[in-house]
């Protein structure tokens, strides 16, 4: 009968169970995360955690009775260099165990058993809620009575800000307009060459007029000079004219009488 024999053999000698869960202990140390079945990761949970707890202190002993389990040295620096500053503020349960589908072929129970602050997705900080203190009606006067009291000071201490901002204002303020003249001047240049060059174009404009009439007027003063240089025998021939008519008038007037 197999009465109080809390050792599970798992269907194993004792130095090839002993030689199975180091190798089992020493994978899960390096690679954080292993895949086997349910019945051996429930006895590697109980033989690798006390090695944890035991990296927490890193003295010469703990090394020794670690390397006697695990039989391998890079595993057992890695135990006490990093895990254990990993799990420093976690009291115990440092191992996960999720259950997975069952193996074909003989259909044993799967799981994968992993380091617990190594698995980032289950890993939450939530933050610690504030507990409020319960008041009693005592309590809640007492606690209307220093709101009241202490409701006025934020209203002073707004009221002495406010003139440090209206100074901070009307200081800002002479910055602006000292900046508006520089503007004004820099621009100034460019309107009086604007000016000017207005000012030239009306006095083309003017000029242009002028010769314009100049070429009108040139062809009227052609035809008085020609005049005057016809009026001595214009005026000869009125002269006969007039002569002709005088001598026409006295023979009509003799032929009168």
């Amino acid at each position: 009968m197999r009465h109080r024999k809390s050792v599970k053999s798992l269907g194993r000698t004792s130095s090839h169970r002993k030689s199975m869960l180091s190798n089992m202990a020493t994978s899960l140390i390096l690679h954080k995360r292993i895949r086997t079945t349910l019945a051996k990761a429930r006895v590697l949970r109980s033989f690798i955690e006390p090695l944890i707890t035991r990296s927490k202190e890193d003295t010469t002993h703990n090394r020794r009775i670690a390397f006697g389990y695990l039989r391998d040295k890079h595993a057992v620096t890695e135990l006490f260099r990093e895990v254990s500053l990993k799990v420093a503020d976690r009291p115990g349960g440092y191992t996960r165990i999720l259950k997975t589908e069952n193996r074909l072929g003989d259909n044993a129970q799967m799981c994968i058993i992993e380091l617990v602050d190594y698995n980032e997705l289950y890993v939450t900080d939530t933050p610690q809620k504030k507990t409020a203190a319960k008041r009693t009606r005592r309590g809640r006067g007492k606690g209307v009575a220093a709101d009241a009291d202490t409701a006025p000071t934020p209203t002073v201490a707004t009221q002495e800000e406010a003139p440090e901002a209206v100074v901070e204002d009307v200081t800002t303020e002479p910055e602006v307009v000292a900046d508006t003249p520089a503007e004004v001047e820099e621009e100034t240049p460019e309107a009086q060459v604007e000016v000017e060059a207005e000012a030239e174009t009306e006095e083309a404009q003017p000029e242009a007029a002028i010769e314009d009439v100049a070429t009108e007027t040139e062809p009227e003063e052609t035809p008085a000079g020609d005049e005057e240089t016809k009026t001595p025998e214009a005026t000869a021939d009125s002269e006969d004219g007039e002569d002709d008519k005088d001598a026409s008038n006295e023979e009509e007037e003799k032929k009168a009488e």
